[in-house]
């Protein structure tokens, strides 16, 4: 397969630098380019809240200023992978909103407020009585896993976040198929708690080894593997699920993961971006907004992937 140009790269670069958000142009450079670690932070502190929660839509799709468990999920993200210390206020303070906004009795944190309805937001966005049962432990499992990973062993947020991983390892375990997004939180979070994999048993009755495979097979199944229906709208792709060559999943799907990147390629803008597969049948001009966001974040996203393969030249 052709490799990116330096030329597209340069493309993509200046869509992001005329009409993204500051932070994706951070992160751009930061991968791709120059840019600094503590760059791409100052530009993430501007979505946090007093109370230590992201807000301010960080995440494109819902415009919530307040703080939430699924921005702040967002910024956790972005957190992890500039592999931020846990001493960093930043992160400290994250972690104080993770704790004070633990559900005990149900083991997670809520995926949508009611305050999402005040604001421009996409309909699966849209609060009503009952609909955390939608997103079931998505984002859960992966805010717990911060827990673990940004605080100390003893500490409180540490046995908050291992309760929430026992609860959702039973959840796991009971399912035969499951949405392509909490299989992306289990993943993450299979990656963080890796670590701490000698304890697993003793923190959750269940085996590592078993659960991540239980994590991959479910993943597998979730995949569209019929390739002439991949452009037909929002259809779980290859490259969904995996970050760069050493995921087991790719010797399972062999070539369809060349497949997808050929797909990307095809898909590709003449100006470096890719357009996106939703839509939000209301609030107009802010969807436009968001689609632009977004463009800057399957950039940055879809770009890490080419490099990681050795896609880019």
């Amino acid at each position: 397969m052709e490799k990116i140009t330096r030329d597209q790269l340069y493309k993509t670069k200046e869509f992001l630098d005329n009409y993204c958000r500051e932070l994706e142009i951070a992160q751009f450079e930061f991968f791709f380019g120059n840019g600094s670690k503590e760059n791409v932070m100052e530009k993430l502190k501007k979505f946090q809240n007093a109370d230590g929660g992201f807000g301010h839509g960080l995440e494109p799709d819902f415009w919530l200023p307040t703080s939430s468990p699924m921005a702040t999920w967002a910024a956790g993200q972005i957190l992890m992978e500039l592999d931020v210390d846990k001493d960093v206020l930043m992160v400290k303070k994250m972690i104080s909103y993770l704790v004070d906004t633990y559900d005990e009795e149900s083991g997670k944190w809520a995926s949508v407020l009611p305050e999402f309805n005040n604001y421009p937001h996409a309909p699966w966005w849209h609060w009503e009585e009952g609909v955390q049962e939608n997103w079931s432990f998505n984002p859960s499992i992966e805010l717990a896993a911060f827990l673990i990973h940004w605080s100390d062993s003893e500490s409180q947020a540490a046995k908050k976040g291992w309760r929430s991983i026992e609860k959702a390892t039973v959840h796991l375990l009971n399912q035969t198929e499951m949405d392509n997004h909490e299989i992306n939180n289990f993943q993450a979070f299979s990656k963080i708690i890796e670590a701490h994999s000698s304890s697993f048993e003793d923190k959750t009755g269940f085996s590592y080894e078993e659960v991540s495979k239980k994590i991959v097979d479910l993943a597998y199944e979730c995949i569209n593997k019929d390739v002439t229906s991949w452009d037909s709208g929002y259809v779980p792709l290859p490259l969904d699920f995996i970050n760069n060559p050493d995921s087991s999943l790719c010797t399972r799907l062999g070539s369809l993961v060349q497949r997808n990147f050929e797909f990307y390629i095809y898909q590709m803008s003449d100006k470096g971006v890719w357009d996106i597969t939703w839509g939000w049948g209301s609030y107009p001009e802010e969807f436009e907004k968001a689609r632009i966001y977004w463009k800057g974040i399957l950039a940055v996203e879809r770009y890490k992937k080419f490099k990681a393969f050795g896609y880019l030249e």
